[in-house]
């Protein structure tokens, strides 16, 4: 901040006499982040900083059910707490302290800090409670709003249209911890299984499911592509969860390979990383890519802003139509999807300029 300005913070933000916290002295630090998996692939430039700062620490990580399976793929990660936490539940299970069990399973584990990741639109405070009942002495978190002395260490927020990895990395860094960079990162597993059987040595991947309907592009443009990528010489691998099986029948039809259920979260990394492509909806799996260095065309969706989440450690193209009810956080849209008004040679083309450039 400039000399010739006052501080405006709010007097709890940085406040006098907690200084940043000696990482080099921990030994074990928790992250929170219980959301899904691409969310959980974004903090792997956290625990890269992480682990140079606090080398002696054991780094675990607080995650989702859904969110778990990624902790495997980043191999800073000593070990995870799953659970289904209360501030992210949309219909909260009755019961006077839903979180409880997790408050006691924190403090036997003897924590020495918690670092509180959300994204711009979530707050810091409920975890920050948890950890506080935990015993943790030193919490570390960002947000707009006030919430008393529950963070030991609380940085105003940047502002809300900063990339993800960029928003937590300043986090760590207003809290003593430099950057080591904000490349993403997997570790693929050791067994993990490629299907190269089935797809050869020259693919692309396409995913067309999402967390969410407003998040997806129409089946029958998808379907489209893989016809079109099919005709260009590739195998086009579609894949998807189990429950996702008549989304990726459809879309595979006769050109396309369907692989729905069959592959862990370790085996669709192997598989993306030797794709010539990856075709896929704002999910988990463009994140995956992302980390694996796989070029992706990413379909985006109005439901959030595209600079918090675009792909930035490999090639990518992101395609979207701006309209004026976005970043709408919908599960689905109430109007006609305008936000994915692509027609699907638009998507075919910029599958080959980027398989262009990698051939190049």
């Amino acid at each position: 901040m400039p000399a010739d300005l006052p501080d405006l913070r709010h007097p709890a933000a940085h406040r006098p006499g907690h200084g940043d916290p000696d990482w080099s002295a921990m030994r074990r630090v928790l992250v929170v982040r219980p959301d899904n998996v691409g969310d959980v692939l974004m903090t792997g430039p956290v625990f890269r900083a992480l682990r140079a700062a606090a080398p002696h620490a054991s780094l675990d990580l607080l995650a989702s059910p859904a969110g778990a399976a990624a902790a495997a793929l980043l191999p800073e990660i000593a070990g995870v707490v799953t659970a289904s936490v209360s501030w992210q539940q949309l219909d909260l299970v009755p019961g006077d302290d839903p979180d409880a069990a997790l408050v006691a399973d924190l403090a036997g584990r003897g924590y020495d800090a918690a670092v509180v990741l959300t994204s711009f639109s979530q707050s810091p405070w409920p975890a920050a409670e948890v950890a506080r009942r935990a015993g943790i002495p030193v919490r570390v978190g960002t947000s707009k709003e006030f919430g008393g002395g529950l963070l030991t260490h609380w940085v105003p927020a940047p502002p809300d249209e900063e990339h993800q990895v960029d928003r937590m990395l300043g986090l760590l860094a207003a809290a003593g911890v430099p950057s080591r960079g904000h490349t993403l990162h997997a570790r693929i597993p050791d067994d993990a299984a490629t299907p190269l059987a089935v797809v050869g040595t020259r693919y692309a991947v396409v995913a067309p499911g999402a967390s969410c309907p407003s998040r997806r592009w129409p089946a029958a443009r998808f379907a489209a592509v893989v016809s079109a990528l099919a005709a260009d010489g590739l195998t086009v691998a579609v894949t998807g969860t189990a429950k996702e099986g008549d989304l990726v029948e459809a879309v595979a039809g006769t050109a396309g390979v369907p692989l729905a259920g069959g592959l862990g979260l370790g085996d669709l990394a192997a598989l993306l990383e030797g794709a010539e492509v990856v075709v896929a909806n704002n999910s988990g799996g463009v994140h995956l890519a992302d980390a694996v260095g796989a070029p992706i065309v990413e379909l985006f969706a109005g439901t959030e802003t595209v600079d918090q989440y675009r792909p930035r450690s490999t090639r990518a193209e992101v395609i979207t139509r701006p309209v004026a009810c976005s970043p709408c956080r919908q599960l689905v849209c109430p109007f006609d999807q305008e936000c994915l008004a692509v027609g699907p040679e638009e998507v075919v083309a910029a599958a080959r300029r980027l398989r262009t450039v990698a051939v190049g």
